[in-house]
């Protein structure tokens, strides 16, 4: 028997495996199976079904699924321009995959040439704005909310991080998968959502960390009016700003005291070994492999390495060192407890024109600021989360 409902969900569930899985994985190609064969089944039933989506409400046909009512893909699918969803005969399997990219490029502000897409889009597959005359705007979100973990996320990242450590390459797609996949989070309703992982155990600081930062970049290079290619790429650049930290020992990386003159060499190095292990992985990824070795370097010429000649460090790197910064004040650390979000910003703005670009730095304050109730901190990296606030000052 047909299943709408059964359909969504498995529609959904393809396209976040999409997000987080390059093409050809197992993990990719079952999910979008999956929802294929619940299209077929859809389609024995009903040969031309017809989804829409209206803010909380989804109906299938004329018939509401209220089993289905608050779920958060309708928000983002209308936000994507997929007001109406409408299957008019039988498709491929190939089509049905063609119809999600385009889906998935759309829920991820990728840059798409419109016109293209309509010719390359499956004949068999229609979708939309909702012709409504006079229907009021819904409401913009008061609080930030996501509906998934980013479990999956995390263990990616470790995963690729332990590729380095034993093979010293790194395996572009999945990185890449991983920023599609935070940059889906961060769109998932009306108002962008800024989604952060607290830290559980200090070893798990720089997956968890890379992966702060990458969308506090995102989120940064969006209110700066960036274009969604360098959106990407700036958000790539901060996943793997730390990258070199896999060559440091745990035991200086997790340190509780003050570093001997050693440790401090060490891990000194991480920058210009971050730098390499992305050049010799990738040599496409210069701008990251820039930003992994310039982004402990201070406006004032101050941080490491230190630079022979002085010269102005690159627009993406100064970005990233903000960001880092703030998450690495933000979060507990062996040596000290983490700082307030007060706090946090007010260090930004005392250091702007000295430790930081000061444009960047006010920028960064005043989003961080402003979008305060968009911030959805993840305590455990498995568990749906609601939002919540950051700690009071002095926390």
């Amino acid at each position: 028997m047909s299943d709408p409902v059964a359909f969504l969900t498995t529609f959904a569930q393809a396209l976040a495996a999409m997000a987080l899985y390059a093409d050809g994985h197992p993990a990719r190609g079952r999910a979008i199976d999956a929802a294929y064969r619940e299209l077929h089944d859809l389609q024995t039933d009903t040969p031309h079904p017809l989804f829409t989506f209206l803010g909380e409400e989804i109906v299938y046909g004329r018939m509401p699924l209220r089993e289905l009512k608050s779920w958060d893909w309708s928000h983002r699918l209308a936000q994507a321009g997929i007001q109406r969803l409408e299957f008019e005969e039988r498709v491929g399997r190939d089509e049905f995959e063609g119809f999600l990219d385009e889906v998935l490029a759309r829920l991820t502000l990728s840059a798409i040439d419109t016109s293209e897409a309509r010719q390359m889009r499956p004949s068999g597959i229609r979708f939309g704005a909702v012709g409504v005359r006079g229907e009021a705007e819904q409401p913009p979100v008061a609080t930030a909310t996501i509906a998934y973990s980013l479990g999956e996320e995390a263990d990616a990242v470790r995963w690729f991080q332990q590729e380095v450590k034993t093979r010293g390459v790194l395996p572009l797609p999945e990185a890449e998968a991983v920023v599609r996949s935070l940059s889906v989070a961060m769109h998932a309703g009306q108002q962008i959502v800024i989604p952060l992982l607290q830290l559980k155990e200090f070893d798990q600081y720089t997956t968890t960390h890379g992966m702060n930062v990458a969308v506090l970049t995102m989120a940064l290079a969006e209110h700066l009016g960036l274009g969604a290619r360098d959106v990407r790429a700036f958000g790539i650049a901060g996943l793997l700003h730390d990258l070199g930290k896999v060559r440091i020992p745990l035991e200086v990386l997790t340190k509780p005291g003050k570093f001997t003159d050693e440790d401090r060499a060490l891990m000194n190095q991480h920058p210009a070994e971050g730098a390499r292990i992305i050049l010799q992985s990738e040599e496409a990824l210069e701008l990251q492999a820039v930003v992994a070795y310039e982004h402990h370097i201070m406006l004032n010429g101050g941080g490491y390495p230190t630079l022979a000649v002085r010269r102005d460090c690159h627009h993406a790197s100064k970005l990233v060192h903000v960001c880092d910064v703030y998450d690495a004040l933000r979060t507990d650390r062996p040596y000290r407890p983490a700082w307030s979000q007060a706090r946090a910003l007010a260090y930004l703005e005392e250091r702007a024109g000295t430790e930081f670009d000061p444009e960047l730095a006010v920028a960064f304050v005043r989003m961080m600021r402003r979008w305060e109730g968009q911030v959805a901190v993840l305590h455990d990296e498995r568990a749906s989360v609601a939002p919540t606030s950051p700690p009071p000052a002095g926390a």
